[in-house]
């Protein structure tokens, strides 16, 4: 009798073990790997920028990889291609979390975000460090959602700051009409107007006609033009506005492509002024930046710029809340240990996690010299 129940006793720890073991794999999690799921656009639209985002995570994850994992786990990242689409983003995003993740992580573009999170909205997945800057993602409604960066909200405050102090209060925008580029302009409108800028023009560039959307905002004699767009558009709208006789200053948003600006625009982009969310990617003075141009070189990527910065800072805090989980990881453990995260500093990078979903408040402007590079 003795000898059964004792069999009875075993059978049933092994069964609770078995349990346990599938429901980590249910998570992503196995004795040997930690799976995060991601869905980007290798190609297409806002591929430019999130390829490099791409990169910049894989490299730090490959970091973490070849100095034995977490907790002897590797970190295992699932990358399937939307080609900047949202309805493809939706179907990738029921693919892995069919398969089992951890979370959901680096995704690109805000309709992206906004197309898959009802799949995410009533469970336990989370969505780490999206590229998407809508300001919505930041308030409740999208509770699963933790951003490494600022919204476009802290961006526009951080225009029309330097605006002000140039006397050019006066603004005129031109954007482009994808969904991207409208939540940019949402928040651009809202936050600039609160804070006394005064926007006399707000004009759409459809492909092929920027020179009659910048005839309707050069008519209202604007004193600075915001650009909303993509590096190509936003560069076509900068040219058009300099062979027209617009001397003052111009902006763009973090999501214009500083350095691929830069790099269109050439000398043409002398006095453009671009938003970035992270560190200067070429500063010696930041570790993380020391340490992602290391890995980039030994990678062979190619010369690396904010985007991929972006996403090597965005892997080192997801690396870092998974060091913190003492026991096997899960989503909750995981979801607690990010909200533990308050004032630390990752290689000059610091990340405040707690009482909010946004690690980092950084917002830093960029100036495009005479000779079309970055300067701080």
């Amino acid at each position: 009798m003795r000898l059964m129940e004792s069999l009875v006793r075993t059978v049933m720890v092994a069964v609770l073990a078995l349990q346990g073991v599938a429901a980590l794999a249910q998570e992503g999690v196995t004795k040997t790997s930690i799976v995060i799921g991601q869905s980007v656009a290798l190609t297409g639209p806002g591929s430019s920028l999130a390829v490099p985002f791409h990169q910049g995570a894989k490299m730090y994850f490959d970091r973490v990889n070849a100095a034995g994992g977490i907790q002897g786990r590797k970190i295992e990242l699932v990358t399937l291609d939307d080609r900047g689409n949202a309805q493809l983003a939706v179907a990738n995003t029921k693919k892995l979390l069919e398969q089992g993740v951890l979370s959901l992580f680096g995704y690109y573009g805000s309709p992206q975000v906004t197309a898959i999170y009802p799949q995410i909205k009533d469970g336990d997945v989370l969505l780490f460090a999206p590229m998407a800057a809508a300001d919505e993602f930041r308030g409740v409604m999208y509770g699963n959602v933790y951003s490494v960066r600022p919204g476009y909200a802290e961006e526009a405050a951080a225009i029309g700051r330097h605006a002000e102090t140039l006397g050019a209060k006066r603004l005129g925008i031109l954007h482009a009409t994808d969904s991207e580029s409208l939540a940019a302009l949402d928040s651009a409108m809202r936050t600039m107007g609160s804070l006394g800028a005064n926007v006399v023009a707000n004009a759409a560039v459809p492909t092929g006609a920027v020179a009659n959307a910048v005839d309707k905002v050069m008519v209202a004699k604007p004193e600075s033009v915001l650009v909303i767009g993509d590096a190509n558009g936003a560069a076509a709208a900068v040219r058009d506005l300099r062979a027209k006789g617009f001397r003052g200053p111009i902006y763009g948003f973090s999501n214009t492509g500083e350095s691929l600006l830069a790099e269109e625009l050439g000398a043409a982009g002398a006095g453009v002024v671009v938003v970035r969310v992270v560190p200067k990617s070429d500063t010696a003075k930041v570790a993380v930046v020391r340490e992602m141009t290391a890995d980039a070189q030994a990678a062979k990527t190619g010369k690396p710029n904010v985007y991929m910065l972006e996403g090597y800072i965005a892997a080192r805090v997801y690396a870092e809340a998974l060091r913190r989980i003492a026991r096997d990881p899960t989503r909750a453990r995981l979801k607690k240990s990010l909200e533990a995260l308050d004032d630390v500093n990752l290689g000059g990078f610091r990340v405040h996690f707690a009482d909010d979903r946004v690690a980092s408040k950084l917002v830093e402007l960029s100036l495009i010299d005479s000779q079309g590079r970055v300067r701080e």
